[in-house]
């Protein structure tokens, strides 16, 4: 498999990820994370299991509504690790007002037989000019 192909794996999951927060699918974003999973944010820092992460994702105090990613990379530390690192644009309804924010994000992928499996995430603003 060449590296673009790759690349674009891991870019392909992680679309599927922020989609299922848009969707309000919560059980297939599970799916796609280790147990327990991290994440680091503006928030603090959280390690979870699936049944916290599902919890969270149904707060309707903060609803996903769209994304659009840009600078997307990937490097591949080992065969079975990947690390994604890209700006996403983030609009959301947070409790009862529109929101939209640009951010850093990176997520973590590992290889646990043949499926990827995101293991950790990480969000920074992105500095306002």
């Amino acid at each position: 498999m060449t590296a673009s192909t790759r690349k674009q794996e891991i870019e392909k999951l992680e679309t599927a990820f922020w989609q299922s927060m848009v969707d309000g699918k919560a059980e297939v974003a599970t799916r796609m994370l280790t147990e327990p999973a991290l994440m680091v944010s503006g928030h603090g820092l959280l390690k979870f299991d699936h049944a916290t992460y599902e919890k969270m994702a149904s707060d309707d105090a903060y609803q996903l509504t769209e994304f659009e990613f840009c600078e997307f990379d990937v490097m591949f530390p080992a065969p079975d690790v990947a690390v994604a690192s890209y700006r996403v644009r983030q609009s959301m309804q947070a409790q009862g007002e529109s929101k939209t924010e640009d951010m850093f994000d990176s997520s973590t992928w590992v290889r646990l037989g043949d499926a990827w499996k995101c293991v950790a995430h990480t969000e920074s603003p992105a500095a306002r000019a």
